[in-house]
């Protein structure tokens, strides 16, 4: 494709050669720059891709696109250069013509918010498959595909890689796309150039502070606000107190959605129900105004119901009937987000992804509205992080746990027993009772053949993931992998029940 095609949709200027050169790819990392390529310069928190033009030129790109045209000047005459004001932006734009603007052949949905994203595009994706939609998703866990999974590095990934991708779904009979979209993804323009047809608002707390992400608490809402100004419907939990500050100067059609019963809103949840049906978790609740129905989800936490209004606040919007939207419903299940491994009526097991305070006690305080006999947490923290979030962990586990079980989470390159010895500092703020089990599998088995009737026992910080990091390599484990042989083998007499009375399925 030539240059001056790629380029329609922005402003540059030519300080060199001619623009209807042409590219035969658009490269920002310089380790995998090809002969007459575009090698676009971003500046990033850890390098700058100006510093690596000579490296690009001698690989035999036939542009470069930079935002500091002195960093151009010994560029040899039989390479164009254009000079452009983002070149983060330069790359989207670029990138969605390279590809054929693949985001206008999809009905794109972005979700947006600080809790819930990555279960609500799951939730989103199930319905609209349930209802014969074949939608592609990107997100925190992964890009899928149809068949095809592809492991994700960032929540919102490089714009060139978001096309890539879309392009992918197009090639594959994709009809929707739902994305997870971050604040860093909407400041850092990875977005840019894709008019969503629906943006969600989940809900807003501070995160995501500190010198390489946002500068404050403002700037991390007004980055997340900038999705309704690039989408055609925004829908919004106004129960959330930013609501209306995420609404200012949308350029969207708005809908709301509310389970408070407090405000006004165009799909309201009330009648909520905690369901506990012999080990499996859900909630029921009843929805009145654009949807007239008692709806269901397997997924447990009062989070859930505000995340299925938004799935059905976008359904409705998109046209899919009721009777489907609540089918979908039904049947969905998100991969390490609260998800429950059903073993036995006796007791419960859930895997979660929490890995911090705030996500620790989300989990924690929503399984205490099911009233367990006991509620025990088995959980690690990483290496190479910080220790105040072992403190923090350690502590609010100790206030609403009966039993924390401190095991091996991805230690990298500490020592399991000094994490967990973090980890004792705030258990012993808050006096929580523990056990140590360094073996993750074994801490599991520990937690299931010591259960009784009535427990609840979630295994926090794992989530989806399947492996274990030790020291820079990744060893394969899965959680419910490791559940399953574990109650194999105490029905086959290997593991023995503290009480024998509880039943396996």
């Amino acid at each position: 494709m030539r240059l001056r095609e790629l380029c329609k949709d922005m402003r540059y200027r030519l300080m060199q050669g001619n623009d209807d050169v042409e590219v035969s790819d658009i490269i920002y990392d310089s380790r995998k720059v090809k002969p007459a390529a575009a090698f676009v310069c971003i500046a990033g928190a850890v390098t700058d891709g100006h510093k690596f033009i000579p490296d690009a030129v001698e690989k035999g790109v036939s542009v470069i696109v930079a935002e500091r045209p002195e960093e151009t000047v010994a560029v040899p005459e039989d390479v164009t250069v254009i000079r452009v004001e983002s070149a983060r932006r330069a790359l989207a734009i670029m990138s969605a013509a390279y590809f054929g603007h693949p985001a206008e052949k999809l009905v794109t949905i972005g979700v947006t918010g600080t809790k819930g994203k990555t279960t609500t595009t799951y939730i989103i994706k199930d319905v609209l498959e349930h209802a014969g939609k074949k939608t592609g998703l990107i997100g925190t866990i992964a890009a899928i595909i149809g068949d095809e999974t592809v492991p994700s590095c960032n929540t919102t990934p490089e714009s060139y890689e978001i096309h890539k991708l879309m392009a992918r779904m197009v090639e594959k009979g994709c009809q929707y796309m739902v994305m997870e979209v971050s604040s860093q993804g909407l400041k850092l323009d990875r977005t840019a150039g894709i008019n969503f047809d629906y943006g969600v608002f989940t809900n807003l707390s501070p995160d995501h502070i500190g010198p390489a992400e946002h500068a404050d608490f403002d700037e991390y809402l007004r980055c997340k606000s900038m999705l309704f100004r690039q989408c055609g419907i925004g829908i919004f939990n106004v129960d959330d107190k930013y609501a209306g500050r995420m609404m200012e100067g949308h350029t969207c059609s708005v809908v709301t959605f509310s389970a408070s019963g407090e405000k006004e809103a165009d799909l309201k949840g009330h009648d909520v129900e905690f369901l506990n049906e012999g080990g499996r978790l859900g909630m029921s609740f009843s929805t009145s105004g654009s949807m007239d129905s008692r709806a269901r989800i397997n997924i447990p936490g009062m989070f859930s119901v505000y995340n299925a209004l938004a799935t059905m606040a976008v359904c409705k919007s998109i046209g899919i009937a009721d009777d489907m939207i609540l089918a979908g419903l039904d049947h969905v299940q998100v991969a390490g987000r609260v998800e429950p491994v059903p073993v036995s009526a006796d007791f419960s097991m859930i895997i979660d992804y929490a890995h911090n305070e705030v996500s620790t006690r989300s989990v924690l305080e929503t399984l205490r509205q099911y009233g367990p006999s006991r509620l025990i947490a088995l959980y690690g923290c990483g290496g190479n992080r910080s220790k105040l979030r072992r403190y923090d962990i350690g502590e609010v586990t100790g206030q609403l746990a009966d039993l924390s079980i401190l095991t091996m989470d991805n230690p990298r390159f500490e020592q399991v027993k000094d994490i967990n010895d973090d980890i004792k500092v705030g258990l012993a703020k808050s006096g929580g009772k523990y056990v140590e089990i360094e073996d993750r599998k074994e801490a599991i088995a520990y937690a299931i053949t010591h259960a009784r009737v009535g427990d609840m026992i979630v295994l926090l910080g794992k989530g989806h993931e399947d492996y274990v990091e030790i020291r820079g390599v990744k060893h394969h484990f899965s959680e419910k992998e490791a559940i399953w042989e574990i109650v194999g083998d105490i029905k086959a007499d290997r593991y023995h029940m503290e009480d024998d009375g509880i039943r396996f399925f």
